[in-house]
């Protein structure tokens, strides 16, 4: 039964800002502060909260800049009335990979915290290294083919790992680190992921990595549950893991996403008011945060459509492979969470939108982007018989997804030969044609990439094809109807297409719910259970779309293998 009078906090650090939102019992939001580092931290001259190198790519956020944080979020928390002593549990967000090194002095200081004092006065120099790698940093290539070499090859790191190396993943940063500061590696006692730093404040010691954080470091075997020797050693430079092990706390990763870590540090119970016996759980990564912002079903997507695009699915299905991400669950064994991250999404859509002709109303900019995507038939084809499907690939930046420089192609697919040629003028009408060509290709390779993962319904629905029993949109480009239409015709969705509107706190809200559920279940009780008995659909979620459309989802079904196609031949030629 749910606690009337007690409160759970969640954290998100994010880039740019820490965001702390309180919720109740029944999951109702009570307060939400932020911390903006740009134009709230002082001393730190940061730029969308990073500084960088450009001359090593690097990207990287001042540790001591974050202690500052906390404690700002923490005061405007009280100056917006929130009573601490009713607060039972904490967790947090944090962005994933990011890696924090401790000395054994800020060990010490962590634990003997005085109230009286503020975090940055006292943990300012508790690091080895001043700075945290940002999830931006692109300075370890070179580390990235030695952990894609260690296995044998990329899909062989992914087959373990759950992805392939990759610039921002930290077990390749830690062994840039340990290359380039020999000295400051040697002298870090621990290693903390953003989300176990985060954690580890509030607990007074270093808190273990979370069951799913975890996943994003290249180093951690998700089938064995244990970390990979061969990786280890390779980031170690020695065959004797013992020390890094010890840096990383590697006995310690908790399978139970919502563990009891310990009572909140006696430091925020003097400076703050809270209870003494306040919980702390493990804090999570973003991205398994979104997905605790809801409770999502198995074979439930969600679909970020903002500057980037990310595609999210709950799955009982470990199915790994270079182009995609598999984590654990954060909260369910037995699930994955299963992730595509594309640079190319609201960026590109914007172009082919700024390339019509503009829209009368200055309010809706959109206007005409939506009238054209929506006017025009599914796949340029003028009829069934006669015309080829026209597909066209829009990058605007480079993409990792495919692996490809930065370029648009347009192509006009004959699904009957499985066969590509390229546009022309005489063939693809530019920019219309491109206003529904760039969704329809976004959706479609969110479906390729997928469509090993779903099954189909059960039940009553049990004669539709594979496909998610939801598909819900979140970001900016989930209010435009045009969008959420040709995402049903693509993707399908046996329930349809919703969108859930929590605002810019979908990370933060997961890691409250988080708390919330580690404290007050039954033994036994999952996340899915607690949350959805509780979870009120109507505040959150709105069908806006249809999903599986007989004929329509069909067809897309053969474009899928038009995309894959397209994307080969531009591959060949990069």
């Amino acid at each position: 039964m749910a606690d009337k009078s007690a409160l759970y906090l969640g954290f998100d650090l994010s880039t740019q800002q820490l965001k702390g939102l309180a919720v109740n019992s029944d999951l109702r939001p009570q307060l939400e502060v932020k911390f903006d580092f740009d134009a709230d931290a002082r001393g730190f001259n940061v730029t969308k909260g990073v500084l960088t190198n450009e001359a090593e790519s690097e990207v990287f956020a001042p540790v001591e800049m974050w202690l500052q944080a906390i404690d700002g979020v923490l005061q405007r928390f009280r100056e917006d009335g929130l009573d601490f002593s009713r607060v039972r549990g904490i967790s947090g967000a944090g962005m994933q990979h990011g890696s924090i090194y401790w000395s054994e002095k800020g060990e010490r200081a962590l634990r003997l915290l005085d109230s009286s004092k503020s975090l940055q006065e006292q943990l300012g120099d508790a690091f080895s290294h001043p700075y945290s790698p940002n999830w931006q940093d692109a300075s370890t290539q070179e580390q990235c083919d030695a952990f894609d070499q260690r296995l044998g090859d990329e899909s062989q790191l992914a087959q373990v790992t759950g992805s392939k190396a990759h610039h921002r993943f930290t077990g390749p940063q830690i062994l840039r680190f340990k290359t380039k500061n020999s000295d400051k590696y040697e002298r870090s006692s621990r290693i903390s992921l953003v989300s176990s730093f985060l954690a580890s404040i509030f607990l007074g010691r270093i808190a273990p990595f979370d069951i799913s954080d975890v996943c994003g470091m290249n180093l951690y075997d998700i089938k064995a549950g244990a970390w990979s020797e061969q990786l280890l050693s390779l980031t170690a430079g020695s065959s004797d893991t013992t020390a890094l092990k010890h840096k990383l706390g590697a006995a310690d990763v908790p399978e139970d996403g919502g563990a009891f870590l310990g009572n909140v540090s006696p430091y925020f119970v003097g400076k703050y008011g809270f209870n003494s016996s306040c919980a702390i759980a493990p804090s999570t990564g973003d991205n398994p945060a979104t997905m605790l912002a809801l409770p999502l079903r198995p074979l439930d997507a969600i679909v970020s459509l903002g500057t980037s695009t990310t595609f999210l699915m709950s799955t009982p299905y470990y199915k790994p492979n270079p182009a995609v991400h598999f984590m654990n669950h954060p909260t369910t064994p037995g699930l994955y969470m299963f992730m595509l991250c594309y640079k190319n999404g609201g960026l590109a859509r914007e172009q082919v939108r700024d390339s019509l002709a503009p829209s009368s109303d200055s309010s809706q900019p959109w206007h005409t982007f939506d009238q054209v995507s929506s006017s025009s038939p599914a796949l340029g084809q003028s009829s069934e018989l006669s015309s080829a499907m026209k597909i066209g690939l829009f990058f605007p930046r480079p993409e990792i997804v495919p692996n490809v420089h930065a370029g648009t192609w347009r192509f006009l697919y004959d699904p009957t030969t499985n066969t590509a040629t390229a546009a022309n003028g005489a063939t693809w009408k530019q920019p219309e044609d491109d206003a529904r060509a760039i969704v329809e290709s976004q959706f479609l390779s969110l479906r390729l990439r997928s469509r090993d993962l779903v099954e189909s319904p059960t039940g009553a629905n049990a004669h539709l094809p594979p496909q998610p029993r939801r598909v819900y949109l979140v970001g900016g480009g989930s209010r435009n109807a045009a969008i959420a239409k040709i995402a049903g015709e693509v993707l399908g969705g046996v329930e349809g297409i919703f969108r859930l509107d929590v605002g810019e706190n979908a990370c933060a809200l997961g890691a409250a719910y988080k708390a919330a559920w580690s404290v007050e279940r039954k033994p036994g009780q999952s996340f899915e259970e607690l949350i959805g008995a509780r979870w009120e659909e109507d505040r959150f979620v709105e069908k806006i779309a249809e999903g599986y459309q007989e004929g329509i989802f069909e067809k897309y079904g053969r474009a899928v293998e038009g995309l894959d196609l397209v994307e080969k031949e531009v591959l060949k030629k990069r």
